[in-house]
């Protein structure tokens, strides 16, 4: 089939799991796009009925049984349930031969995200991991500058937590922005926390290769909730604030925010990872998620090292 021709064929999808993320960040984008018949799934009937009436999905594309979604023929999947549920609805979805786009992370457990990874191989299906920020365009716009030293900030207020759930939750996102800008190969790690009572206070990572350094810094008792990319190198920077304004230093700062009507799903690169995401599959192409992958074991190692630290 031509992509041309590809682009004509509705293209049922299904959506499992209908928390905020979904309500919030990808049901708006899928329901306006074109040439999709959108599917939704959770246990919860009230939620169901209610979301599908606003959206206007057909009573009979309402699922509160896994089983029952794949059985009406999705070719693609969103899943958004609780990550504790990625492994057995991810499992049960690419045995299936469904194409799945997954909320980070895959698993809590680096086995658990190896052995989806494991079967997307096996059965030849695309399995992606929601790194939206890699298509967020202040993140793509910082790549086009010289990244000597990389400093990305993501801090909360009043909001200590357990190693494993910061860093697997939120941390993974500034992990994996890290080695999406690094320009070379990262030759060493090093990881810095502070614990009280068991919870993670602070957090920083620092990697290293040939020319450059980035950091990776989460106070999660900062005082604000803030996202602050800072690149560097060749005598001048680029900031990202929020996602949503882009500073340029080269003596005096060029700021330039976001329009008006840019959506949030823009300005956050959702709605460009699910287009990513869907291309791929009407295209036929086969996303892995061995990149996504690395960036699990490189938090695996972060949470072993905190842990180890007390």
């Amino acid at each position: 089939m031509s992509p041309t021709a590809a682009l004509d064929v509705v293209l049922p999808v299904g959506v499992i799991g209908l928390g905020d993320i979904a309500q919030k960040a990808y049901l708006p984008v899928l329901a306006a796009l074109p040439g999709l018949d959108l599917r939704l799934m959770t246990r919860d009937r009230a939620k169901l009925d209610r979301l599908g009436g606003a959206y206007r999905i057909d009573p009979q594309h309402r699922f509160t049984d896994l089983g029952e979604l794949i059985d009406s023929g999705i070719r693609a999947a969103f899943v958004h349930a609780a990550t504790d549920q990625h492994v057995p609805i991810v499992e049960q979805l690419l045995t299936a031969g469904v194409e799945v786009y997954v909320d980070k992370p895959l698993d809590y457990t680096l086995d658990g995200a190896r052995r989806l990874v494991d079967l997307a191989d096996r059965q030849g299906r695309s399995l992606m991991v929601g790194f939206n920020r890699r298509h967020a365009p202040g993140y793509v716009q910082a790549k086009e500058r010289p990244r000597d030293l990389i400093v990305l900030q993501k801090n909360r207020e009043g909001l200590p937590e357990a190693a494993r759930t910061l860093v697997y939750d939120d941390f993974i996102h500034v992990v994996d922005l890290l080695r999406f800008l690094v320009p070379g190969e990262i030759e060493q790690v090093d990881v810095r926390a502070r614990s009280r009572a068991g919870l993670v206070e602070h957090l920083v990572l620092t990697l290293a290769g040939d020319g450059f350094t980035a950091l990776g810094i989460m106070n999660r008792m900062s005082g604000s909730t803030e996202e602050v990319l800072e690149v560097s190198g060749g005598d001048s920077k680029r900031a990202v604030v929020n996602l949503a304004e882009v500073i340029d230093h080269r003596g005096q700062p060029t700021v330039r925010r976001r329009g008006d009507w840019v959506p949030v799903a823009q300005q956050r690169g959702i709605e460009q990872v699910v287009l990513a995401f869907l291309d791929a599959v009407r295209a036929g192409r086969t996303i892995d998620a061995h990149d996504a992958l690395r960036t699990h074991e490189l938090c695996e190692l972060i949470v072993q090292r905190v842990t180890a630290a007390g």
